[in-house]
């Protein structure tokens, strides 16, 4: 008699099947609402705005769809693809900067004419470098900050701060005065298609792939995603780098950026 344990065979087994229904879900959804408009369209006369109003709803689900399969594309060559090298240097200034303009655009798109807008605080570019696959943490930390600026009203604070650790390490952390997370959702956020609020989600336009994705980068960075939120008052998301990845700034540069942070 043989015996063999099939667990993870199973486990594999139970989340290729999630997956595929996932997703499929994820899209069938935008995919009836545009079959839906485009029926509407073959088969009523509708007026110039009213043509104008469901071209622009088409639009919208078309970009979502697109918006779907492009995460979706990243994390298969996320995990496809070897772990990046420690001779890649990650220039933090100009990554921060792109985020920074990115973010800022972004809360002008969701609160036009608001007369409380959010405030967004940045620090000064951080006196070390990275080593690592620049695109990737670029996706990680562009998630992070704007899923805060999606999810935080009007009025409310994000701040975004960069800091050495005790043990060689470096932490950027994202907190927000957003509405916060219930204690029994938090150890789930990394899961893929998990969100804490549908409606509001899809709403935002957010595919659920977002946080998986920047779990999967700190963790092909040797790092790790940390979340901590309390529900009312706010969230704290965090990305954690080993001390390997975390180099000082070179002489030159450390002094540029000196004069950044006095300015």
């Amino acid at each position: 008699m043989l015996s063999r344990d099939i667990t993870a065979l199973a486990q594999a087994d139970a989340m290729r099947r999630d997956f595929v229904a996932n997703v499929s879900h994820e899209i069938r959804t935008p995919l009836t609402v545009l079959a839906g408009f485009v029926e509407t369209m073959q088969s009523l006369p509708l007026t110039e705005p009213e043509r104008a109003k469901y071209l622009e709803l088409m639009a919208a689900q078309s970009a979502r769809m697109q918006t779907l399969v492009n995460d979706l594309l990243l994390l298969s060559r996320l995990e496809g693809s070897p772990l990046p090298g420690v001779n890649e240097v990650v220039d933090l200034g100009a990554l921060m900067a792109q985020c920074e303009n990115e973010a800022r655009g972004l809360s002008e798109l969701l609160h036009p004419d608001d007369a409380r807008p959010q405030r967004l605080y940045f620090d000064a570019p951080p006196p070390f470098e990275l080593t690592g696959a620049a695109s990737e943490l670029r996706s990680a930390v562009s998630n992070l900050i704007n899923n805060a600026v999606r999810y935080t009203p009007a009025g409310g604070t994000i701040d975004v701060h960069w800091e050495r650790l005790p043990d060689g390490g470096a932490r950027l952390s994202v907190t927000d005065t957003g509405p916060g997370i219930a204690p029994e959702h938090v150890p789930r956020l990394g899961e893929r298609f998990y969100r804490v609020d549908r409606s509001r989600s899809r709403e935002s336009g957010g595919t659920g792939l977002g946080l998986a994705i920047t779990k999967h980068v700190a963790q092909r960075h040797g790092g790790e995603l940390q979340v901590s939120s309390q529900l009312g008052k706010g969230s704290t998301f965090a990305l954690v780098f080993p001390p390997p990845r975390v180099r000082p700034l070179p002489a030159g540069a450390a002094a540029v950026s000196a004069l950044a942070a006095a300015a």
